[in-house]
């Protein structure tokens, strides 16, 4: 080689090496993260460099309590997992694009570098996407198969995607994760069509799913057996996840499992919604539902639980069967359970709520749905005397953690779930009650212990003389008479006393549904007036629904939208007798969810959220009065804020489905660290979450750091 040649290569591996050398210091400078002895910090590397967006999971099994914490790594594909309780862990990397890393066991205050893994095909890179993303395959009818024979005459394209959705089938179940998205192999040996028929029968829900699916007619099933095929013959899905971006990388996911295996809950609660440091540091108290009798209760410091036995009657029945969303029995056996009857509650508790004394109220039963005397026809009791109620299907009861002592309240109203109002007695409001509104006076209950002096109830009346007070009305299937007022059928399903003005919110539950206001007055059983508010299109199907400090209702919305309705852009008269649901949609805005919707929709999403709640004394720290939406098929949940939907994914495991939420500061003074949003993985079937059985229900703890490296 002449010298040129060896000048020009000897410069160019001086260049080289020079260009080896600051890739290299710079390498070690970006994964040079700053952790405390508590922390497992450094970052995730792939072969193109930093991976930002991604997800760096913890997880133990040394305590009670299985434990997992996720954060999101920054820009610079670094990242920090803070307050690591003392344990061995495992420690990888997942996200989108990529397989999970190779896992490593480490320990707080070590340093661990990941490298990252790229999916090498589209399929492998889809197995990690969130149900959304696979659930908006599944095809929707097109307008000429509404014709009266493949799909029931009555049923319109809405009503078939309110009941797909959060109304039925994902009501209860997130579709679309892998466990729905695949056939049991019990199950393999049968055509799709019948396989799908079988696998829905599974269970003691087996009746009421069936049901659901036959109300549409045969093409429902063979639409789902067509996803499953598609699925299997190698489609993916056609829209794919971003990666988190912005305040998304700030969020601190842990997890905790509690209760038992082959039982789920329903929801938990953690403080009072009016004083979040009411119950700081404190048990969190799990809601069953029809799962079992037992309330379990998670300590978030020791990471352990034990579980509460409630006590019922000896003559207390089952809450399952006839009036109930379950059997007592298996319609066919589960591909998980066999022939087993792994639900069987007395007490179906619902849903809890805590005072500010932190005892902890639970819609519960302990008796048959025959009422007791003071609540019907010919009692003197002035609910009774206005509306007497004959039967109702779950009461309300009340437990002191202090002492454990339970008190059944034995009601006269159907419960749901019970929110504390903002008035000096402590009025705790109830859904559930059906034609009827109902409460309880904690007050006078901590007074007297008389629950037929402490509770009340009313119907539901509109103001249709326009005078501005309650007088004789019509029937719900009456005709609007000017001359008198009008009772309507528009039970809640959830319910919001306002902070703003005293007025009860609820959502009713229907297609299209409405939201619904009840101003009580001074005797609530002759003199609160109602106004309804219809959901206009596009939005239709609310559930669940909470409502801000300034009065505007949140709602969750089976169309895929966050809706919002504000009473205070009313144009029109709110009484009178065009004042029966139609006359306010300008008080109506509708945001839409992220992910993908279903094919020829338009620009919708197939988001099915379940509930929806408002953090109005910033306990999650995006700010106050901050609506969230559980993301029922976006495994985790999303915060509305200035316009723009954020998405707090839980990332393993995948299948996070929650049904309700609530917030909690355990020390205002510790900033980030001491405040967060709790939830329960509320899937009727927790089992089908990524891990399959053997894996118990989660409790979600979700915090916003100021920065994806703050420890």
């Amino acid at each position: 080689m002449n010298r040129p040649l060896r000048v020009l290569f000897g410069l160019a591996s001086v260049t080289l090496l020079v260009a080896w050398v600051f890739t290299s210091t710079h390498a070690q400078q970006r994964a040079a993260v700053e952790i405390d002895t508590d922390d497992i910090g450094g970052a995730v590397t792939g072969p193109n460099g930093p991976e930002a967006g991604v997800w760096v999971i913890a997880e133990t099994r040394d305590f009670q309590s299985r434990f997992i914490r996720s954060v999101v790594t920054d820009d610079q594909g670094r990242y920090v997992i803070p307050d690591l309780p003392k344990a061995t862990y495992t420690v990888w990397a997942r996200g989108y694009g990529l397989v999970d890393s190779d896992k490593t066991t480490s320990a707080p205050g070590r340093s661990l570098n990941i490298t990252a893994k790229v999916a090498r095909t589209p399929a492998e890179a889809a197995h990690y996407y969130p149900a959304i993303y696979w659930y908006s395959m599944l095809k929707i009818p097109d307008a000429g198969q509404f014709d009266g024979t493949q799909i029931p005459k009555g049923i319109d394209l809405q009503r078939w995607r309110y009941q797909m959705n959060n109304s039925g089938c994902i009501g209860c179940h997130q579709l679309g994760q892998l466990a729905t998205r695949t056939i049991p192999s019990d199950f393999a040996s049968l055509s799709s069509r019948d396989a799908w028929i079988r696998r829905v029968q599974s269970g003691q829900a087996g009746a009421q799913m069936m049901g659901q699916l036959t109300q549409l007619g045969p093409l429902s099933i063979q639409n789902f057996a067509d996803w499953t095929d598609r699925i299997k013959n190698g489609e993916l899905p056609f829209a794919q996840p971003p990666r988190p971006q912005g305040v998304e990388r700030n969020v601190v996911i842990t997890l905790r499992d509690w209760y038992y295996e082959d039982k789920y809950l329903h929801d938990l609660i953690s403080s009072d919604r009016r004083s979040p440091t009411v119950n700081a540091n404190g048990l969190l108290y799990g809601s069953p539902e029809y799962a079992g009798d037992e309330i379990p209760m998670l300590d978030p410091v020791k990471n352990t639980w034990t579980t509460f036995r409630v006590p019922v009657s000896e003559d207390a029945p089952l809450a399952l069967g006839p009036g109930h969303a379950a059997g007592l029995d298996p319609a066919q056996p589960s591909a998980y359970w066999g022939n087993r009857r792994i639900w069987d509650t007395h007490v179906n508790n619902h849903n809890s709520m805590l005072d500010r004394q932190g005892r902890v109220w639970m819609t519960a039963a302990d008796r048959d749905m025959n009422n007791p005397a003071y609540c019907k026809q010919g009692s003197d009791h002035p609910s009774a005397k206005a509306f007497p109620m004959e039967r109702s299907t779950r009461q309300a009861a009340v437990l002191d953690p202090k002492t454990m002592k339970y008190t059944f309240l034995d009601l006269c109203f159907g419960t749901h779930h019970p929110q504390f109002g903002y008035d000096p007695n402590d009025t705790v409001w109830f859904s559930g009650g059906g034609q009827v509104l109902g409460w309880v006076n904690t007050k006078m209950w901590d007074q007297t212990h008389d629950v037929a002096k402490s509770s009340g109830w009313t119907p539901f009346v509109l103001d249709t003389n326009g005078n501005g007070k309650r007088d004789a009305y019509v029937g719900p299937d009456d005709p609007v008479d000017p001359t008198k007022d009008k009772r309507i059928n528009a039970g809640f399903y959830a319910v919001m006393p306002s902070p703003a003005d005293g007025s009860i919110w609820g959502t009713y539950w229907t297609n299209s549904g409405a939201v619904v206001r009840v101003v009580p007055g001074p005797n609530p059983p002759e003199t609160a007036i109602t106004e309804i508010y219809n959901v206009p299109l596009p939005g239709f199907g609310p559930r669940g629904g909470d409502i801000d400090r300034n009065g505007v209702v949140w709602v969750s919305l089976a169309s895929g939208h966050f809706g919002s309705f504000d009473r205070r852009t009313c144009k029109g008269p709110l009484n009178g007798p065009k004042a029966t649901g139609d006359h306010c949609p300008e008080g109506w805005t509708f945001h839409k969810f992220p992910g993908p919707g279903f094919r020829g929709l338009g620009d919708t999403s197939a988001e099915s959220s379940y509930y929806s709640w408002v953090d109005q004394h910033n306990t999650l720290g995006l700010g106050e009065n901050v609506p969230i939406a559980t993301g029922n098929l976006n495994d985790g949940f999303i915060a509305y804020r200035n316009g723009q939907m954020i998405v707090l994914r839980v990332p393993y495991p995948i299948g996070f489905y929650a049904k309700g939420l609530d917030g909690r500061i355990d020390d205002p003074k510790a900033g980030w660290k001491g405040r967060g949003l709790w939830a329960a993985n509320g899937d009727r079937t927790p089992w089908l979450i990524e891990g399959g059985k053997g894996t118990k229900p989660f409790a979600a703890h979700v915090q916003v750091r100021p920065n994806p490296l703050a420890h």
